[in-house]
């Protein structure tokens, strides 16, 4: 990189101030920064998932490891009071970091939150992968700027770029994530300079840990479905009601981590969660809402649905997470949203596929306020047949999920509603 800049030194100054060669050496060195982080983030989704799906097909066969629930948690509670306060905000360390850079971000949060969320799926907690993936992508682009001595505004770019290849990586949607990275930051509002780091980080993320032979979940393409009235009709309604539902997960999961947090002695709180979850699960008498939910994603495509599925795996989730234990949310939120939409058919005379489409991506959208991300991962995910519901149904969740948010540390760069915009540059946590 510094020999670089001493070769366009060299050139004439006409040369070197033209805009044509300006944005070749732009594009020549994010090319090679994200690639880099490309490399990185991919590898450690690699590892993750692979990892991901042992512990999970272990616990599947030794439904005892419940019973651990309190005990990882102190386990986890431990580690993270004693060796990781400084990356406990997790996701949100690295966006208080993309907008006001103040600090590199640890080392020990990759193998903390890798260790952690094994862990949590290990013993059953309702957790996700994104947060995990997000947080590891973040860290470990951060790397190169103890590398390359890179700026603040590089070093925001670079973070950014970080957390798309993390989440592109992690669900094998590289449109998605390079989106994603650039539209959580800021409620309502895009950094478009951080556009090409995005992307050419998101695909190469995306190859990496494809090249490493770790698929995805395959789900069901979506059959065309004719506009009609009723059809756009039954779409508002179903966003409304997944908004509302991101924002009762938000709501509840902050709620729950306000009440945890009264107990002084941090460990604790994941181990009397651990408790609490042991007993939940122990009375509903099934392991249906623990962990990634994966199967029961997919059923929610075939046939509808109960009703009381999302509200379970919605609670579950709060839980887990507002007590302490690590993971993301997002996978959890397509388990909520399916599996509302596919409850859903039940009322609505649409297809159960796509209202569990809709859900899943929907819900997702309302909770991250991030409706374009979405509106693409449902492209990539289900195929472009029903796109315009399926974006309708993301743009009107984000618009019912007001402004609350799975992530704290998000700001509100454009108010929804303009009565609202005296809300503008506040926290979301703040609300």
């Amino acid at each position: 990189m510094p020999r670089y800049s001493a070769f366009l030194r060299l050139l004439p100054a006409r040369l070197r101030s033209s805009d044509v060669l300006v944005t070749l050496h732009f594009l020549l060195r994010w090319l090679l920064l994200s690639l880099l982080v490309g490399a990185l983030a991919g590898s450690a989704s690699a590892l993750f998932l692979v990892s991901l799906d042992w512990v999970t097909r272990w616990r599947e066969l030794h439904e005892w490891a419940l019973l651990l629930l309190p005990v990882a948690g102190l386990v986890i509670g431990l580690a993270y009071h004693y060796v990781g306060r400084g990356v406990v905000r997790g996701n949100n360390l690295i966006l208080d970091e993309i907008q006001a850079p103040r600090t590199l971000i640890p080392r020990r949060l990759v193998p903390l939150v890798l260790g952690s969320t094994l862990l949590t799926h290990l013993v059953g907690g309702s957790a996700g992968r994104e947060g995990t993936a997000v947080q590891m992508g973040g860290a470990l682009a951060d790397e190169l700027t103890r590398w390359f001595g890179l700026r603040p505004r590089d070093r925001r770019l670079l973070l950014i770029a970080g957390m798309s290849a993390g989440f592109a990586s992690v669900f094998g949607t590289p449109l998605a994530g390079a989106v994603f990275g650039l539209e959580v930051l800021l409620l309502g509002r895009l950094r478009y300079d951080a556009l090409v780091p995005a992307f050419l980080a998101a695909v190469s993320a995306d190859y990496v840990t494809r090249a490493w032979g770790v698929g995805h979940t395959a789900y069901p393409p979506l059959a065309a479905l004719p506009v009609t009235p009723l059809a756009v009709g039954c779409t508002l309604l179903a966003g409304a009601l997944f908004g509302l539902t991101a924002r009762t997960f938000a709501t509840l999961t902050h709620w729950i981590s306000r009440q945890f947090a009264r107990l002084t002695y941090p460990p604790l709180r994941p181990v009397l969660g651990g408790v609490l979850l042991l007993l939940i699960v122990g009375a509903l008498g099934t392991t249906r809402y623990v962990g990634l939910g994966i199967p029961v994603i997919l059923d929610a495509f075939r046939a509808p649905l109960a009703g009381s599925d999302f509200a379970w795996k919605l609670l579950l989730t709060a839980l887990t997470l507002g007590c302490g234990f690590k993971g993301g949310e997002v996978t959890p939120l397509f388990f909520i949203g399916a599996a509302l939409g596919s409850a859903l058919a039940l009322v609505l005379p649409l297809p159960v596929a796509l209202l569990a489409a809709m859900g899943f991506v929907g819900v997702f959208a309302g909770a991250a306020n991030t409706p374009l991300a979405c509106t693409l991962m449902g492209l990539e995910l289900f195929g472009g047949q029903s796109g315009l519901y399926l974006g309708l149904a993301c743009v009107v969740a984000y618009l019912f999920s007001g402004h609350h948010g799975i992530y704290a540390a998000q700001v509100i760069g454009q108010a929804k509603h303009g009565r609202h915009a005296r809300q503008q540059g506040r926290r979301l946590g703040e609300l």
